[in-house]
């Protein structure tokens, strides 16, 4: 009887202290490191889900900005944390796809070191020109580059990033040869392009729906499966006839990959509470996106549909950071 009450205490010790802390979790602040400077897109959108997950769980959620080497630092911090659900990370295509597409040497593995917590959103991107480009759609704007190889340009905020990779992309698909010019920033293209010294862009739809509004920049298609709302007079690149390229920004959360499962589904649950609340999915409907709900038993194999998709249309068509 001595060794069977010792064999079961020392079953008790190994599972009660992981199944405490997750009881417990979260007893202190979690930290939600995004992998950009503060200002952007992704830093304004991680900003309200750390609100929201403190209101839900009590418990502050601190932003903190680890920006670098196109958001490898960040990515790479995290993926090398504690596996304890206090440091999280914000995500996106642009972290956990694209860079396992374009870089070689990427020192983290986005199957292999992370878990998904939840998607979050996604956002079309839309092709635009300067006003006074000639074609007045997408067809007629094919022909018209066709005509002219290696007369037209098209900005981006540098090299590997989901601008200059898409754009690349699908000019490559419609046979189209034209002068990629990289900037610093997204703002800086759009500048030129007013100034009607860039041609073309494609960008988030948050980022330049007012300049084709106010009718500043012309808008071609938009990458979605089905129009926007924001631009409803848009067609997709589909519906135009003249491309078969789609496709959307989508934002996660993400924790390193040994997070205990217990802690995992409280993460999951407070995601997927916070998308069913009607002003964060009107925010988000306000920047023209939509919430992107992911089953958890779906939230891997989303991931890697996306790596392979990507991964081969970069191999496809030669877009590299080089």
């Amino acid at each position: 009887m001595r060794r069977i009450a010792f064999i079961i205490a020392c079953l008790l010790a190994s599972v009660l202290p992981g199944g405490a802390q997750a009881q417990d979790y979260p007893a202190r602040p979690i930290k939600l490191v995004v992998p950009i400077g503060a200002g952007g897109g992704t830093d304004i959108l991680a900003r309200h889900v750390a609100q929201k997950m403190s209101e839900r769980l009590r418990q502050a959620t601190i932003v903190e900005n680890r920006p670098g080497a196109g958001t490898v630092v960040g990515t790479e911090y995290v993926a090398k944390s504690a596996p304890d659900g206090y440091t999280l990370l914000m995500g996106g295509i642009f972290n956990m796809v694209m860079n396992k597409a374009l870089l070689k040497n990427l020192p983290y593995e986005p199957q292999r070191d992370f878990v998904p917590i939840g998607y979050i959103s996604a956002y079309p991107f839309v092709l635009v020109g300067r006003a006074d480009l000639p074609p007045a759609d997408l067809s007629q704007l094919v022909r018209y580059a066709s005509e002219r190889p290696g007369k037209l340009t098209y900005g981006s905020p540098g090299l590997g990033t989901l601008q200059h990779v898409w754009a690349t992309i699908f000019l490559k698909s419609v046979g189209l040869d034209l002068v990629h010019v990289p900037f610093k920033a997204a703002p800086a293209v759009h500048q030129e392009m007013l100034a009607g010294r860039i041609d073309l862009m494609m960008d988030n739809l948050s980022a330049v729906k007012h300049h084709v509004q106010s009718g500043r920049l012309k808008a071609y298609a938009v990458s979605s499966a089905a129009r926007t709302p924001q631009l409803e007079a848009v067609p997709t690149f589909k519906e135009t006839g003249a491309a078969n390229f789609e496709g959307e920004s989508w934002f996660a959360m993400f924790a390193p990959a040994a997070t205990p499962a217990a802690i995992v589904s409280v993460l999951r649950n407070t995601v997927a509470d916070i998308q069913r609340e009607a002003d964060f999915t009107a925010r988000v409907d306000k920047d023209g996106g939509r919430v992107l709900a992911v089953p958890p038993s779906q939230q891997g194999k989303f991931l890697q549909g996306e790596i392979e998709r990507w991964s081969a249309l970069a191999n496809r068509y030669g877009v590299g950071v080089d």
